[in-house]
């Protein structure tokens, strides 16, 4: 168990930093939306962030994973060298971005502005190539972070870079526009230069400023960097990540896709303004995926580094029990409390943008569960990962993506956002059911299958319930929460029995 302990340990630094930074991040939302001033704005925000979502993707390459993977196959004193090939192929990668966008951004700028020539979104094609670039060099540094175990050196980066961001916004949203009605001296200061108006792009501007400051705190992990390139390493390091590469597009396919293709598949305002509201409620469902993604930052380099161990296929099942049962309580938490966390979507006083935004609500339980059904495929995901067999990953993701066009395609222009969630469930769950099947085939790995699916159905009945017979009340929702965990503990008695003695000092 005290394998167990340690992914729990990790788990812990990696969740509260990741729900701080999270959380700091999700204070801005309420902010973003009152400046822009309506769901058909914030609808640009969201497609445009979705598409640096793919691009981050493809940049990485799949090396943070590589980068793991080759830790454990190399010899110690090769270690160095798998740093240095991974972040050799991001800054490659990066540099190739960089010269395309640079000769085609007039032609993006058109493609998202649905053909219409603009100035505007050219800066923003700009800033946002700044910061895919220096995120996406961060990516391998961070990885060698997290492979040292300095968690707490990689949460306060990770907070402060929120920090700076939050403090960007604030300067450029609030306290700039102030100061130039209220004093010369800044007036004459920031003329030319800087647009109180232009809400979008000073959001993109603190973006790449903190995405900058992040970069240049992570230059102690690149002073080692040599340039002698090991073309065999490589070789195998490009061909063990190319599979991941293009799992990871696709999976960002599966997540993201809705939100990119929304304004072509619903043209015109009412389509932005429905992509508005879906990206505004789904900051909600964020809470959920804080979990998904602590435990993915803990569980990858564990599960590797424990893959010898005799017990490592049991410590794997037991793992997935405690990560289903956190997952779906954690979702049940947030449908009992959707009463109250709707404010911090809209606010204002405007009754229509807020009926507008809070309109898109009833779909939230789905979000949560999508991100329940992401957590479980990670979490089994690991064995086409230690098996050296990545090419899994890839066709299902391909499956997937597939999936996802397709339902994207038929459900959008009937049924909005709604057809958005439901089509990325039946997704997750495809995901799923194959990742499984093939695993078992591969690399067996004892599952309580059967527990599994009776918390998770247990888990959308307590949510539909909560939302319909209970209409969210916050008083009565939360005590069927309550009644669900007691339920649990007495019936898992003897997993917590284990957990707590494996966690305890």
């Amino acid at each position: 168990m005290s394998g167990i302990k340690r992914l729990l340990t990790d788990t812990i630094i990696y969740g509260f930093t990741t729900i701080v930074s999270r959380l700091l991040n999700f204070l801005l939302t309420p902010i973003f939306i009152d400046r822009l001033k309506g769901p058909t704005a914030f609808g640009v925000f969201t497609n445009l962030y979705a598409w640096m979502s793919m691009l981050n993707a493809l940049l990485a390459f799949g090396m943070e994973t590589t980068f793991f993977r080759y830790l454990q196959k190399v010899k110690p004193e090769e270690k160095g060298k798998v740093f240095d090939h991974a972040f050799f192929v991001t800054l490659i990668t990066s540099l190739l971005l960089g010269v395309t966008i640079y000769f085609t951004k007039e032609n993006i700028a058109a493609w998202f502005n649905e053909g219409g020539a603009s100035a505007d979104y050219t800066t923003y094609i700009q800033l946002f190539t700044g910061i895919l670039i220096a995120d996406a060099l961060a990516v391998v540094p961070f990885a060698k972070l997290r492979a040292e175990g300095k968690a707490v050196r990689y949460g306060t980066l990770k907070i402060l870079n929120i920090v700076v961001n939050i403090g960007g916004n604030l300067l450029f949203l609030f306290l700039f526009p102030t100061l130039i009605v209220d004093s010369a001296f800044w007036r004459e200061f920031l003329v030319g230069w800087f647009q109180p108006d232009w809400v979008l792009g000073n959001i993109f501007l603190a973006n790449l400023i903190a995405s900058l400051f992040t970069l240049l705190m992570l230059l102690p992990q690149l002073i080692s960097l040599r340039w002698q390139i090991d073309k065999s390493l490589i070789k195998s390091m490009l061909w063990y990540s190319f599979p991941i590469l293009i799992a990871n597009i696709s999976f960002i396919i599966n997540e993201h896709l809705d939100k990119m293709m929304f304004p072509h598949l619903l043209p015109g305002a009412s389509g932005k303004q429905d992509l508005g509201i879906y990206g505004a409620v789904s900051k909600i469902a964020v809470f959920i995926s804080l979990f998904v993604t602590a435990f993915r930052l803990g569980a990858e380099p564990f599960f590797f580094a424990y893959a010898k161990n005799e017990n490592a296929k049991k410590t794997y099942a037991n793992i997935m029990i405690y990560f289903v049962l956190f997952m779906v309580i954690g979702m049940l938490g947030i449908c009992a409390n959707l009463d109250w966390l709707k404010y911090f979507i809209n606010k204002s006083g405007d009754p229509v943008q807020q009926a507008l935004y809070w309109s898109g609500l009833p779909i939230i339980p789905v979000l949560l569960f999508n991100y329940v059904l992401l957590g479980i495929y990670m979490n089994l995901s690991i064995w086409y990962k230690l098996t050296d067999q990545t090419r899994y990953g890839l066709y299902i993701s391909v499956i997937g993506a597939i999936i996802t066009v397709v339902l994207n395609i038929i459900l959008i222009p009937k049924y909005s956002y709604v057809g958005a969630a439901l089509s990325t469930t039946v997704t997750y769950l495809s995901m799923v059911l194959l990742s499984y099947f093939w695993g078992q085939k591969n690399y067996a790995i004892p599952y309580s299958v059967a527990k599994i699916c009776i918390y998770l159905l247990l888990g959308i009945s307590l949510a539909a319930i909560m939302q319909t017979l209970l209409s969210n009340h916050v008083w009565w929702s939360n005590g069927l929460l309550a009644a669900f965990v007691v339920i649990v503990g007495i019936s898992e008695k003897s997993i917590i029995s284990r957990l707590w003695k494996a966690i305890r000092p």
